[in-house]
């Protein structure tokens, strides 16, 4: 049996006209890439044509010409290659609507991070499941703000695929002096890992709201990556991939600055303000917020032990009181670190 050829890779879209998805755009331009990008809503797409800039999501980062913004998801489907940076519980819609015009064998990488509440599904089954069969998914992921990476900083980031060669491919397509994927074949262990460090950001903003110090946010993080390894083995990742950029880098971003839509929105929490408030207020997505109930969920299913993504979920969907729940936490009984 032959295998298939490997596209060329000179055009990339983006779909997802949010801060990541723009700063995305702009990554594939310094990579030498031609870069289209997609976004849902009229008002921004026009927005960004007429000003060259998304003043609603990313204020401030000027777009170049050679930049193409669209509203036609057909435009995006004729690219080469796909980034889909869909918030996470619309992956699978926008990849329904995707699938008709998306030519054979054009790649789809998955950059949103999360778990589909519903199916408790990751983002590669939901989008494979949506996608033509045989479509190639690989995910990217890492410890990413979107200003940063918009405004050309240096970063690092994992871009997991099965394929080796076709995940080196994609490296050298997105790949600049200033945004470097490490390659991994580890799937399942790269997409936990960004998932569940959403819902520990939270845990880590309540910390800050409630002013509880540093070395409970420093043991939370460490604790937190722990319950991300036992979850990922659970579903056949590998412990060395949460060690790497996709695990204990992003934690650790995400989990140390109130840039985190997670960690910002647990520190409004931990401040006293109502979800509903918080939430009314943004018009980003702290998918945090919708990914706690599936890790669980998900965990409960498996067997696994999730102490503080439980928290975080009871106090999230669940109405638990803060205080009560930072009790519970400290009254478990004392246990071997490994465990």
């Amino acid at each position: 049996m032959t295998t298939p050829a490997l596209p060329s890779i000179h055009r990339i879209g983006v779909v997802g006209g949010g801060a990541w998805g723009t700063a995305l755009a702009l990554a594939s331009l310094r990579a030498g890439r031609e870069a289209l990008l997609w976004a849902r809503e009229p008002a921004v797409v026009e927005a960004m044509v007429i000003h060259r800039e998304n003043r609603d999501y990313l204020p401030g980062v000027p777009l170049p010409a050679e930049l193409a913004v669209t509203g036609d998801l057909a435009e995006a489907g004729a690219c080469d290659a796909l980034l889909l940076v869909s918030p996470a519980q619309h992956a699978r819609a926008v990849c329904a609507r995707l699938a008709p015009l998306l030519r054979p064998g054009v790649p789809v990488i998955v950059c949103a991070k999360g778990i589909e509440l519903d199916s408790f599904a990751l983002m590669s089954e939901a989008v494979a499941a949506a996608l033509p069969a045989g479509t190639p998914v690989a995910i990217l992921s890492g410890p990413t703000f979107a200003a940063e990476v918009a405004r050309g900083l240096p970063t690092a980031v994992t871009l997991a695929c099965e394929d080796a060669e076709l995940g080196a491919a994609l490296v050298a397509a997105l790949g600049s002096r200033t945004f470097r994927p490490y390659r991994s074949d580890d799937v399942v262990g790269s997409q936990i890992g960004g998932a569940v460090k959403n819902v520990l950001a939270i845990a880590c903003g309540v910390v800050e709201g409630r002013r509880l110090g540093d070395n409970a946010r420093a043991a939370l993080i460490t604790r937190g990556l722990a319950e991300i390894t036992r979850l990922a083995l659970a579903l056949g990742g590998r412990a060395e991939t949460l060690m790497g950029l996709s695990g204990l880098g992003d934690l650790t971003l995400t989990c140390s600055s109130l840039q985190s839509r997670n960690m910002s929105l647990g520190a409004a929490l931990g401040e006293g303000r109502a979800l509903a408030d918080i939430l009314a207020a943004r018009r980003s997505v702290a998918e945090g917020v919708y990914t706690a109930a599936a890790v669980v969920g998900l965990a409960g299913r498996l067997g696994v032990d999730m102490p503080i993504c439980a928290a975080v979920d009871a106090i999230l969907n669940r109405g638990a009181g803060l205080d009560e729940t930072i009790d519970g936490l400290l009254a478990r009984p004392f246990r071997g670190e490994g465990v």
